[in-house]
C-alpha cells in the first residue's frame, strides 16, 4: 500500500486476497486499523503470517471488525486431552469437520448471516488441510448476461441440517451434534445475488447450505446451484492457503465462500475461529 500505511500488502495471484506483512495486528492503532479495514473491503481476504495470536488477542482483533457471532471456537480434530478423534463415522466433531470441506459461507443457515471471520493456525498437518476461498464478486461479474438475468430474482433456502444430511450426518436431538445451526427449524430464504452492504458490489450467493429454489423443481434447483458453485470456484477466482503455525487470516463472509481441504485425519489439525456477526439490516433473511 502506498503512502504512510503501517503495513505492506502483496496481492495474491487471484481476483482477490492479499498477504499483509510489516504489522503486528494485535498492536494496530486506530488509524492503522482504519487503513487495514479499507484494505480488507478491497481484497476480502487478508493473510497475516507469523502473528501467533493469543486467545485474547484473536478475540480483540475480531471485535474490531464488529460484534461477535461467537468469540472463539476450536476447529480441531484433537480432544482436550490431546488425543486425536477417530475418523470412524460416529464422532460428531469429525462430522462437522467433514462438512466444512464443502464450499460455503458461514451462518447462511442462521437468521442473520455472518459478516466475516478471523481464523488462526496452531497445529497443522505436513500435507493437506489447506483452506480455500472463492471470490463471489468476481464470479457474479463473470456470469454471462443470460445467466445473470435468469438468477436475478431467484432465492434459495439455506440449512445446515440439509447440507450435513446430504453427507449422511443426520440431526439427532440430544447429541453433541444437535447444537449450533442444527436447531434452526425454518430455513432462511436468501437471494442468489447478494448486494454487499459496504461496497455495493453484486456477489453470487450459493454454497453447500443452499437448496430448494422456489419456482423450480428439485432437480432443476439442485443442478442450477451446483453449476453456479462450480463456476464460482474456478481459477482465477480461487485461492488455497497452505497454513503455517502462527498464521492469522480475516475474510469477508459477504463476498467469499470458503472450505477446508482434506488431510490425513490421524494427524492433528488445530485452528481457532472467531465469527463476526452480520448486521441484521443487511444480513437478515426472511422466511418465505
Amino acid at each position: 500500500m502506498a503512502g504512510s500505511s503501517p503495513f505492506r500488502v502483496e496481492p495474491l495471484d487471484a481476483t482477490f486476497g492479499a498477504i499483509v506483512t510489516g504489522v503486528r495486528v494485535a498492536e494496530l492503532d486506530a488509524a492503522g486499523f482504519e487503513a487495514l479495514y479499507r484494505t480488507w473491503l478491497d481484497y476480502a481476504l487478508l493473510i497475516f503470517p507469523g502473528q501467533h495470536l493469543t486467545r485474547d488477542e484473536q478475540i480483540a482483533f475480531a471485535r474490531r471488525f464488529g460484534p461477535p457471532e461467537f468469540e472463539i471456537a476450536p476447529i480441531s480434530n484433537v480432544r482436550a486431552d490431546g488425543s486425536v478423534r477417530p475418523e470412524d463415522g460416529a464422532d460428531d466433531v469429525i462430522k462437522v469437520l467433514k462438512g466444512n470441506m464443502g464450499w460455503h459461507c458461514d451462518s447462511t443457515y442462521m437468521p442473520v448471516q455472518a459478516k466475516g471471520a478471523v481464523f488462526t493456525a496452531h497445529v497443522v498437518p505436513d500435507e493437506g488441510g489447506e483452506t480455500g476461498w472463492a471470490d463471489m464478486r468476481a464470479a457474479y461479474d463473470a456470469l454471462d448476461p443470460a445467466t445473470r438475468e435468469r438468477i436475478a430474482d431467484l432465492k434459495a433456502y439455506h440449512s445446515l441440517r440439509y447440507s450435513q444430511g446430504k453427507l449422511g450426518h443426520e440431526h439427532k436431538a440430544g447429541s453433541a451434534y444437535s447444537g449450533y445451526g442444527m436447531t434452526v427449524e425454518e430455513p432462511p430464504l436468501r437471494p442468489l445475488v447478494k448486494i454487499h452492504p459496504e461496497t455495493g458490489r453484486k456477489c453470487l450467493a450459493v454454497g453447500r447450505h443452499a437448496f430448494g429454489i422456489p419456482g423450480l423443481g428439485e432437480d432443476e434447483s439442485e443442478r442450477l446451484l451446483e453449476d453456479l458453485a462450480a463456476f464460482a470456484t474456478q481459477p482465477p477466482r480461487v485461492y488455497h492457503h497452505k497454513w503455517a503455525p502462527g498464521d492469522a487470516v480475516v475474510w469477508d463472509n459477504r463476498a467469499l465462500m470458503h472450505r477446508a481441504c482434506p488431510w490425513d485425519m490421524t494427524k492433528p489439525r488445530v485452528m481457532y475461529h472467531s465469527r463476526i456477526a452480520g448486521d441484521p439490516a443487511s444480513e437478515f433473511a426472511a422466511h418465505a
